[in-house]
């Protein structure tokens, strides 16, 4: 039988400091609460826009991409609010 006490310990408090150290990082409080950060909006040109729009069009009625778009402008909308 091999004594391996102390390397287990030298593993958690590993964990342990890791831990502490990535959840200094959080910008979200665990509660879901924000702590003030907002997240940048991308600027498009008029002419991406355009083109964005046209392509947008050209999908099939009920398309998965168009629907995820509405949510996508919806997050837009949202970010700026928060700035």
């Amino acid at each position: 039988m091999t004594y391996r006490g102390g390397c287990s310990k030298l593993r958690r408090g590993g964990l342990v400091l890791a831990t502490i150290w990535l959840s200094g990082c959080a910008t979200v409080s665990s509660d879901g609460g924000s702590s003030g950060s907002c997240l940048p909006v991308v600027w498009y040109s008029r002419e991406f826009q355009a083109r964005a729009a046209e392509e947008l069009t050209l999908l099939p009625e009920g398309s998965a991409i168009a629907e995820m778009m509405v949510d996508y402008a919806v997050m837009r909308e949202q970010a700026r609010a928060c700035e």
